[in-house]
């Protein structure tokens, strides 16, 4: 897959997050603290998600709440970004220190015809067993990246297919509220320095 779909992403996250900031009516309140990824708090972005996990569970952001929750875009099969993000997800944690109980990594896949269950709670073992998988039908997950303006889509290779798609994570504070879009080019210590701030606001 390529990761050059995210630019697309990061511009529509950056015009929302612009377009509310002019409007000047939180900006003075949050200028105390300067995150790494961009602000959205108070967007058209989502402000929930609403999918079953590989046991059927469904599940919102609210179940988190009090923990800063980061959700990631992704499929089993892809072959960099996403054992790239979830490699750096851990590392984040590692860098909370005793704040690391307070992250929950959400990974929902753009490929459910071929991660099963099964498959997804394999894969995201290999990483860490408290990150959450969500698998929604092929509706539910159209729903789902539109509320997030996350693009994806299935690109033939040969006798199979892969899937591009947005490399971009978000996080939610521990209030359940959408506050930050973050770069897959950002370093782990600077994920790790916008969560503190979510999780110790001024």
């Amino acid at each position: 897959m390529t990761i050059s779909i995210s630019r697309w992403t990061l511009l529509v996250v950056t015009v929302a997050a612009l377009a509310f900031n002019l409007s000047g009516c939180k900006q003075q309140q949050r200028q105390a603290q300067v995150f790494n990824g961009i602000d959205v708090t108070g967007s058209s972005l989502a402000n929930d998600i609403h999918l079953p996990d590989i046991r059927g569970q469904q599940r919102s952001i609210g179940d988190f709440k009090g923990k800063a929750v980061m959700v990631f875009f992704g499929f089993t099969q892809c072959p960099d970004v996403c054992p790239t993000a979830l490699a750096r997800a851990v590392e984040v944690k590692r860098l909370l220190g005793a704040d690391g109980n307070r992250l929950q990594v959400l990974f929902v896949t753009v490929d459910p015809e071929r991660d099963t269950p099964a498959v997804l709670k394999e894969y995201l073992a290999a990483f860490d067993p408290t990150f959450i998988a969500l698998r929604g039908d092929a509706k539910r997950l159209a729903t789902t990246a539109k509320d997030f303006k996350i693009f994806y889509q299935r690109v033939p290779t040969g006798s199979s297919y892969t899937m591009d798609h947005s490399a971009i994570s978000y996080l939610f504070d521990p209030q359940g509220h959408l506050r930050l879009a973050l770069s897959h080019k950002l370093s782990a210590p600077k994920y790790a320095d916008d969560v503190r701030k979510l999780l110790h606001p001024i």
